[in-house]
């Protein structure tokens, strides 16, 4: 039996039994502290096998998924693996929402969506710190691989008590028994989990506890494109989002805040605003004043009426002092953050081959805009509020109201809802704190909905970035040497002490580290094998918020390495293709993805006037490698053709959903290739709608294909995965169809 066929998560010693519908077994992991009790409830008729799953008495499974479903298929990966290992019918699984609890802290995605930022923190302290603070966390493409084990444990342990229960009614072997479809076998004898549960509960498991084997009773879930869960209600317009929310004497509020920087409020024309009709209240503070009405509509249109006025101190933000932020930067001081070899001697006496780039501020745009509906009531003095949003931190929004408001962190309630889209923004929670303010202060449930303008004026960008890239290459067109600076904030540093302010210790670790955030490089280090290279991270501060994105940094250093990779090909007088092969120094996984893609896309060496290029990347354990055909067409607009991927992800739970991710990923990159930004004049983005977002439209999607590469390695990070590569791919096609480079992000023509 290999090590992944048992599971030890699950300690005999530590079972708390009860029984009953509605009460059930409570499964301690003995990989959680034992002060963490799990907290699933269930209804009439339902029994809690711990903290990840219920079972009716008319046969349906609910899994408990701890991770926000934006669209990127978390409501069916994750009750998959567990539907899988416990033998269910996928007819009869459902979802709900974790509650918040320790049990579910995702301590990898913490890690990886902060990208080393926690590095200078003690290990202990930060093993420690996702559970302690209930990181319930979205992000970092970590949802399967931070919870299969655990999920696969929790279905195993299941099966196993409702085996039991099964063969003492039949006066069997438990462990000659199987399960499949719902419903516990045993030669020709069948019992449905719904007949057993209530008796199960009751058992023991043993230690470890084995997983199932091999194929012997079918019924094998993993591996299939099984229909999506969360679809069918999303079609049929039943699935609620934080705009459903509808509560007895509920008003609706819109907001407008004050420019980037030291802003105050000074005036507003409430008079004017009394005079739209539906309008309630107009609340003020210095940085925001929100209108309330009987409906969105008038009091947004009030926010017009009051005129309000904002006197911003400090530094005049735009574009130019943002490009110049980042050049002073560039030729300023860096902190090294990785490196290999001895550079210095490689680059001593040598030609060297030196390129800039640059990307600019990207916006999340996601359909869904900032919203959160909140209700506050006093009891006797004490505080309690309920918050309904989209969030990927609700343990975090939890924290931020309940200070916002001065109450107990539990006496705050999070409802976590469905997302439309996020790509990082719900990590944020600043309408969780306004919402909650004016719950308080009007004494009526209050949903906030920032306004499409007011989303993109006040969203937390992307960072831009600029970067000098030298490279030293050998006779034999060979890379030698490689330094990559990147100038870009410290957005990585800045979100950890933003999200997460109450932990001292957290904070004073990061106050004290070097200067450079290693999430500002991420992506930067060579993945090619180069005997000496280095990479720089040069602070700069641009004074506007940013936040994370969608892939964060990989998106802007995987352009600047993939654009001069082709850059020193052409150099070295070499096919782009071949020259990445060949510096791969035996990674089979990329170097496969690499070939497929060019076998699919029939690659002609990106020779002058085909317009195709190529890029690759690789992160969170997965592979992918882009080829693209683009031309320059009628005014200059810039038309991407076909895209052909080639993905190696590792064991895919659900293939369908891997595909959706990539397929998703290619054109959310394609976009950030033409669009998805904003520049910034007298401290105020450009950008108030999405026609100022040159997003790519139906009639300019490409033809796209995706390879799925079979593979049994670990399952890697797929819904980040296809981002970064895209838009290097772009523009090294546009170089082979139009013989200049473009090196900056959006792509523009005219610019190089």
């Amino acid at each position: 039996m290999s090590a992944r066929d048992t599971l030890a998560s699950i300690d005999r010693r530590t079972l708390l039994i009860g029984g009953g519908a509605g009460v059930g077994l409570l499964v301690a992991w003995a990989v959680w502290p034992r002060d963490y009790p799990a907290n699933l409830t269930a209804v009439k008729g339902e029994t809690v096998f711990g903290a990840w799953l219920k079972i009716g008495e008319d046969g349906h499974v609910t899994v408990a998924v701890p991770q926000c479903e934006h669209g990127q298929g978390v409501y069916t990966t994750l009750p998959q693996i567990l539907a899988d290992e416990l033998g269910a019918d996928w007819r009869t699984v459902g979802v709900q929402p974790a509650p918040l609890n320790p049990l579910y802290a995702n301590a990898l995605g913490v890690d990886d969506l902060f990208e080393g930022a926690f590095d200078a923190v003690p290990v202990p302290l930060r093993a420690g710190y996702a559970q302690r603070n209930a990181m319930l966390l979205t992000g970092g493409s970590s949802s399967v691989r931070a919870f299969e084990d655990v999920l696969r444990g929790a279905g195993a342990a299941a099966r196993i008590l409702l085996s039991k229960a099964a063969a003492q009614r039949w006066g069997v072997d438990w462990q000659s028994c199987g399960a499949a479809g719902g419903f516990v076998l045993h030669g020709d004898k069948k019992l449905r989990f719904a007949e057993l549960a209530a008796e199960a509960v009751r058992g023991s498991v043993p230690h470890p506890i084995p997983l199932r084997g091999g194929d012997s009773n079918g019924g094998r879930l993993l591996g299939k494109s099984l229909p999506r869960l969360d679809v069918p209600a999303k079609v049929d317009g039943s699935a609620n989002f934080a705009g459903d929310i509808r509560l007895p004497d509920m008003v609706f509020a819109s907001i407008r805040q004050g420019p980037v920087g030291d802003s105050k409020l000074i005036r507003v024309n409430r008079a004017a605003a009394d005079k739209v009709r539906g309008v309630l209240a107009v609340v003020t503070n210095d940085r925001w004043v929100a209108a309330v009405a009987n409906n969105w509509w008038a009091a947004n249109k009030a926010l017009d009426a009051l005129k309000p006025r904002f006197a911003t101190t400090g530094a005049i933000i735009g574009t130019a002092s943002i490009h110049a932020a980042l050049t002073a930067a560039l030729d300023g001081p860096g902190t090294r953050m990785a490196a290999q070899g001895d550079l210095s001697a490689a680059f001593k006496g040598a030609k060297v081959v030196t390129a800039d780039y640059r990307a600019g501020l990207a916006v999340h745009a996601a359909i869904e805009t900032m919203t959160a509906t909140a209700q506050f009531s006093d009891h006797n003095g004490r505080g309690r509020l309920e918050l309904w949003m989209p969030t990927q931190a609700p343990g975090l929004s939890r924290a931020a109201a309940a200070a916002t408001l001065g109450i107990a962190e539990d006496a705050v309630v999070v409802h976590a809802m469905l997302a439309g889209g996020s790509f990082g923004a719900n990590l944020e929670h600043l309408v969780a704190e306004q919402a909650a303010l004016l719950a308080r202060e009007l004494k009526r449930p209050v949903q906030l909905v920032w306004s499409r303008s007011e989303d993109l004026l006040h969203d937390r960008f992307r960072p831009p970035a600029a970067a000098r890239m030298t490279a030293r290459l050998a006779a034999n067109g060979q890379i030698t040497g490689w330094l990559a600076k990147i100038a870009a904030p410290s957005t990585g540093r800045d979100l950890a002490a933003r999200l997460m302010p109450g932990d001292r210790a957290l904070n004073l670790a990061l106050g004290s580290a070097s200067s450079g955030d290693a999430y500002a490089v991420a992506g930067a280090k060579p993945f090619y094998r180069i005997p000496n290279f280095a990479v720089d991270h040069h602070p700069a501060d641009i004074g506007v918020p940013t936040g994370h994105w969608r892939s964060g940094a990989h998106s802007t250093n995987c352009f600047f390495t993939e654009c001069f990779l082709d850059e020193l090909a052409h150099v070295a007088n070499t096919e782009a293709l071949s020259f990445r092969i060949g510096m791969l120094g035996g990674d089979a996984r990329m170097a496969r993805c690499l070939s497929t893609a060019a076998s699919l896309g029939g690659w002609e060496g990106g020779i002058a006037g085909s317009g195709q290029g190529i890029a690759c990347h690789a992160f969170r354990g997965s592979y992918i490698a882009v080829l693209v055909e683009a031309h320059i067409g009628e005014g200059q607009a810039i038309s991407v053709d076909r895209i052909v991927a080639a993905v190696d992800c590792g064991r895919q739970v659900n293939p369908d959903v891997v595909l959706q991710a990539i397929e998703g990923g290619l054109i959310f990159g394609m976009a950030q290739a033409i669009g998805a930004s904003t520049g910034f004049t007298e401290n105020l983005a450009d950008a108030r709608g999405f026609g100022d977002l040159n997003l790519p439209r139906l009639a300019d999607t490409p033809d796209i294909t995706v390879e799925l590469i079979r593979s049994e390695a670990e399952p890697g990070g797929v819904s980040e995965l296809a981002v970064p590569p895209v838009a290097p791919a772009i523009a090294n096609a546009l170089q082979s169809a139009t013989g200049f480079r473009m090196r900056g992000l959006p792509l523009k023509t005219g610019e190089a």
